[in-house]
């Protein structure tokens, strides 16, 4: 633990277990909304990842999407997802032969068609047109978030006018999109769908008996596609890597889900779950390269932390990438990749704080369970249909905007007889 100063403020730097246990205390610390995140405000206001803590429509939102993400919600969304991952994996296949494919590009492809055909009956015809506008936009936009987090506005002005102006109009079309998106819906001009979009028209918050506004239900729909698809797609890719680098894994988990699928039709919605082996291979995924490799925390009192004093206010930058390898809770052995280490037993013998890749208390991440049964639901159809191997002379390097990927990740396929 120690103490940087960040543009003038004073910010304390956890990542060792026995600290990090105490900022995820909730009656002591919360969720501070800081750069990079919150220079997302400006596109997606106080969505449920970009909202301050004080604001009313964080909550109201919540209370309305929760149910969208229960068990029996996630069952209607499987279909959508086995067809998107379809989608892939048929373009890979005609990709197989041409050498190898860009898997960072191409997971980013699927997790936001994904997200727009699951949460807003929007598809982007990911695998059979050019590069959507949108994802254009986007692309832009959280690049010019990221960068702008570490530059001074004096900089940036003198050497990044192109991107400062390019920025809203980036931003004006991801909102137009949502806009025409959500009126389409609103005046039966698309289908009516069982989806996230279609509760927050519909359902009112239970506590306060209101609907979500127009505003709000953008706010949400630009939340959910930009970080439902980002951290997605960065998990997948990582997980793709290690996987080409370790045949018996691969063995392993076909050797699962050739059991568990019982047959040659696709995977259905409850054979996802008891596929535990794949779900340990995203397990230590996230844990070596959580989508988000560090978050921010602030004290809500005047307090201590590790015995050291904390100001009421003062943010607190917990960093999962050093928590995640610390040796007094993961072993010696922190950079192997080993899915062993979320065995049943291995799970119970670590401490809750060990492992937070979505976050801590009630602003952890909503999407969870969409998150892991997307993920999981991909790599098993992937390693069905592909034999996946590593480029020679590729060294893994991550790229980071408000989420981490491998950078420039190619893989060479072969598809599976």
């Amino acid at each position: 633990m120690f103490e940087i100063d960040i543009a003038g403020k004073k910010v304390v730097v956890v990542g060792g277990g026995d600290a990090a246990a105490e900022v995820f205390d909730e009656s002591r610390f919360a969720k501070a909304v800081v750069p990079p995140v919150s220079n997302l405000r400006e596109l997606a206001g106080d969505g449920l990842f970009t909202a301050f803590n004080s604001e009313p429509a964080w909550a109201q939102a919540h209370n309305v999407l929760m149910p969208a993400f229960s068990q029996s919600s996630m069952r209607s969304y499987h279909e959508v997802m086995l067809e998107c991952v379809d989608g892939l994996c048929s373009y890979w296949a005609a990709q197989a032969t041409e050498g190898p494919v860009d898997v960072s590009s191409d997971m980013n492809r699927l997790t936001l068609e994904v997200i727009g055909r699951t949460g807003f009956g929007y598809s982007f015809d990911s695998f059979s047109a050019g590069r959507h506008p949108f994802v254009e936009s986007m692309t832009r936009a959280l690049s010019f978030v990221s960068q702008s987090a570490n530059d001074l506005p004096v900089i940036r002005e003198i050497f990044g006018w192109k991107a400062l102006r390019q920025h809203p109009k980036d931003i004006a079309l991801m909102q137009r999109t949502v806009d025409e998106v959500i009126a389409a819906r609103r005046h039966g001009q698309s289908p009516r769908q069982d989806d996230l979009l279609q509760r927050m028209l519909e359902h009112p918050d239970p506590q306060t008996g209101e609907l979500l506004s127009d505003q709000s239900i953008r706010n949400q729909v630009l939340t959910f596609l930009v970080a439902g698809h980002e951290t997605t797609a960065g998990l997948l890719s990582f997980a793709l890597h290690y996987l080409s680098l370790h045949p018996a894994m691969v063995e392993r988990a076909r050797t699962e889900i050739a059991q568990v699928r019982d047959g040659s039709g696709p995977l259905r919605f409850e054979q996802v779950a008891k596929l535990r082996y794949v779900r340990r291979l995203v397990d230590e995924t996230l844990r070596l390269w959580p989508s988000g490799p560090a978050f921010f925390r602030k004290a809500r009192t005047d307090t201590t932390l590790a015995g050291y004093p904390v100001r009421k206010g003062q943010t607190v930058l917990v960093v999962l990438l050093a928590l995640h390898r610390d040796p007094t809770l993961w072993g010696e052995d922190t950079e192997v990749f080993d899915p062993g280490r979320f065995l049943p037993a291995a799970v119970r013998a670590r401490p809750a704080h060990a492992y937070k890749p979505f976050g801590v208390g009630a602003r952890a991440c909503i999407g969870r369970q969409f998150a892991l049964h997307e993920a999981v639901l991909a790599l098993a159809e992937i390693l069905t249909r592909f034999e996946v191997e590593p480029v020679p002379g590729y060294e893994l390097s991550v790229a980071e905007l408000l989420t981490i990927r491998p950078e420039r990740l190619q893989l060479a396929l072969h598809v599976r007889a």
